[in-house]
């Protein structure tokens, strides 16, 4: 209750009357005149009233004291365990909070920096946001429930913005142990068949058992090593580039028992195969129009190193002239097919017919260089069908169509097959959208039986036109007419043959963009991209796996024919498995050095030294027998001078809202009335005397 007065009349006015009453009370008192004391009285009660002294009472309600409860959901948090410990230490910290009604509990959950390609676990900086509309004085406290693992933990220098104590309740069991494997350099680029050397680190947090690990190495989802790691050491490894484009290298450390989480237990890196020199023999049989095609195809691209050779001198037309006055040179066919067969990426056989130039047992080298993973195109003419044809040489266990002996001669559009649509050597071929397809006609081909592997362009009749197979380890490629030249030359509109020609020559050289079943996926930001390539049907959904172990099924939509993609924008970074079918993938989002992975055990000492600063406590929720207990919370009046060792102290603030005034005026109604009257009256009777 305060004392206070709201004046009838302003203040000045009221002082101007109050200086006038004191000099005439003065002067009546010098005077010595008859009711002077009774007259001051009088003025001075007339001057009280019109003061109009007034007693306030306010009506005020005590604010509630708030307090922040940051629950940490980020990756670290996710694994099965410490979920569990989560939420029932949730449970019970809101149980000890519900008795203390004056306590205003603010839960927000944090699960770290979904927008951001580096995610780290901020509670501090989810602090600063949540109490930004409180005034520092009702804060009490903050509680943290987290695995300890925080990553903006202010300095000493750095003020808090309110004096209450921070409270940490940490998740997890004390001396965790946790293995996980980083790629700590590599190249990006490699060329191909080069040897290049990428740099790995086992890590072990926490006690280590020792002794050293293994390590699996997979190569575009192939098993091509396993090594032995010693953690907290540099492993290096040497491998070549297999394929031109996108190599994916997967590193997988065995796990342990006990570990925190496996989900970086595995490390990828990818490398982009660069081919330095395409190495391509290309042989013609006979001079003939199409030769030039090829020539001027393969001599155009820069990256080639073409060697070609004609026959234009077959055995059988030796006339005895003198040798050092032909313009030939003699076939080195051992050179060639022998020592230096390995050094060539391509062999291409142009209209080449087996005359006696080529020894049968050469034809069986060829055939073993694609078994050992060689690429072989044959572009058959009429010599294909022909009694000389080589597909009667040894070269017949690779070839992937037997000619049937009959040429077919007839005008037709060369057109893809349902295969050939969905094929990525074919699929979107300038021109095959329309029906007849917008380029030139051929004019004959070569009839073979049923062949192998998958026919992708037809001629006439629905005859193969262009096959590709798999032999061994290698690739073989015919295309069974020699007029593709007509489409060179520009004839009836031309056609796409560069690009159709070098689409053969990347698929024989094993490129991965060109694989007819293919499983890829990329990540653009945060968002996961997968495609999907077959030349079936429909694939049907993939499964992704994430990081923290949960799986998710993505229905893939048709893009193109024989092209599935799929993308969904991912809530957590890390690595990703992507299953569809037999195929598999893994994808690396957000950056590999990551703080949310670098580490993964509990740990009481990142958040012990704010703690300690603002007279809080720090402490597990679970003992060593798994039991979840919180400690109990003591709220205080005033400042928090001393930490407890055992309870969570709380400071209650003494923060008011005022809901209302209450006056009670002194002087007015009948009791001011009849001080006036009897001040009045007082001095009426004695002046009566």
């Amino acid at each position: 209750m305060t004392f206070d007065f709201s004046p009838f009349l302003p203040w000045p006015v009221l002082a101007a009357l109050a200086a006038v009453s004191v000099i005439i009370a003065a002067f009546a008192i010098w005077r010595g005149i008859r009711g002077a004391w009774i007259r001051t009285l009088a003025a001075l009660a007339m001057l009280t009233a019109l003061a109009n002294p007034v007693l306030l009472q306010e009506d005020r309600d005590q604010l509630s004291t708030i307090v922040p409860v940051l629950v940490d959901r980020s990756q670290s948090q996710q694994t099965p365990d410490r979920v569990k410990m989560t939420d029932d230490a949730l449970a019970a910290l809101k149980g000890q909070l519900a008795r203390f009604p004056q306590i205003e509990a603010r839960f927000v959950d944090v699960e770290g920096d979904v927008n951001s390609d580096v995610p780290s676990t901020r509670l501090f900086d989810a602090l600063s946001a949540n109490i930004a509309d409180v005034p520092p004085a009702r804060i009490g406290g903050a509680i943290m429930l987290t695995d300890g693992e925080v990553h903006d933990v202010p300095a000493a220098n750095q003020a808090l913005g309110f004096d209450a104590p921070i409270h940490g309740l940490i998740t997890g069991k004390a001396n965790e142990f946790d293995r996980r494997i980083e790629v700590i350099k590599g190249p990006r680029f490699g060329i191909v068949n080069e040897e290049q050397q990428v740099i790995l680190r086992v890590f072990d947090d926490g006690p280590s058992p020792g002794g050293t690990a293994n390590v699996t190495v997979k190569l575009n989802g192939d098993e091509i090593a396993t090594l032995q790691a010693t953690p907290g050491q540099d492993t290096p490894f040497s491998f070549k580039v297999p394929a031109g484009g996108s190599n994916v290298l997967e590193f997988s450390v065995a796990a342990l028992p006990g570990e925190v989480t496996t989900a970086n237990n595995r490390a990828v890196h990818v490398i982009d195969g660069i081919r330095q020199n395409l190495r391509v023999l290309l042989v013609s049989g006979e001079p003939h129009a199409g030769e030039r095609a090829w020539r001027n195809l393969l001599k155009s691209d820069a990256s080639v190193d073409l060697v070609h050779f004609t026959i234009l001198r077959p055995p059988e037309k030796q006339d005895g002239t003198p040798i050092n006055e032909l313009s030939l040179i003699a076939f080195p066919t051992r050179e060639l097919f022998v020592d230096k067969i390995k050094d060539f990426d391509l062999i291409i056989f142009d209209r080449y017919q087996h005359r006696g130039v080529l020894p049968l047992l050469y034809y069986d080298y060829i055939a073993q260089y694609v078994d050992n993973g060689g690429a072989l195109l044959i572009a058959a003419g009429p010599e294909h069908a022909g009694p000389d044809s080589i597909a009667l040489t040894p070269l017949s266990s690779v070839l992937p169509a037997t000619p049937t002996g009959e040429m077919i001669e007839k005008a037709f559009y060369p057109r893809l097959s349902e295969e050939g649509r969905k094929h990525p050597v074919t699929r979107g071929l300038d021109g095959s959208g329309e029906d007849p397809p917008h380029w030139g006609r051929w004019f004959r081909s070569v009839d073979v039986d049923r062949p192998q592997g998958e026919t992708i362009m037809l001629g006439a009749d629905n005859h193969p036109l262009l096959v590709l197979n798999r032999a061994g380890q290698g690739r073989v490629a015919m295309l069974l007419s020699d007029q593709g030249w007509l489409w060179a030359r520009g004839f009836e509109g031309g056609g796409p043959n560069v690009s159709l020609y070098r689409r053969i020559a990347h698929w024989l050289m094993k490129e991965p963009a060109l694989e007819e079943e293919a499983l890829t996926a990329r990540a653009s930001g945060r968002t996961l991209e997968v495609t999907r390539q077959t030349i079936g049907d429909n694939p049907g959904n993939a499964t992704v796996r994430y990081p923290s172990g949960k799986t998710e099924t993505l229905p893939l939509t048709q893009a193109e024919p024989g092209l599935y993609k799929t993308e969904k924008r991912m809530d957590e970074i890390g690595l990703f498995e992507i299953r569809n079918g037999k195929l598999s993938t893994l994808v690396h989002i957000g950056a590999v050095d990551a703080p949310e992975f670098k580490a993964m055990i509990s740990t009481t000492d990142v958040l012990k030294p704010v703690a300690e600063r603002s007279k809080g406590l720090v402490t597990r929720v679970a003992n060593e027998s798994g039991r979840i207990s919180v400690p109990p919370i003591l709220p205080v009046r005033g400042q928090v001078r001393v930490a407890d060792d055992d309870r969570m102290m709380i400071r209650m603030t003494s923060e008011t809202v005022l809901k209302g005034i209450n006056t009670l005026p002194l002087f007015a109604g009948f009791a001011g009335v009849g001080i006036l009257l009897l001040a009045f009256g007082t001095m009426w009777w004695r002046e009566g005397r």
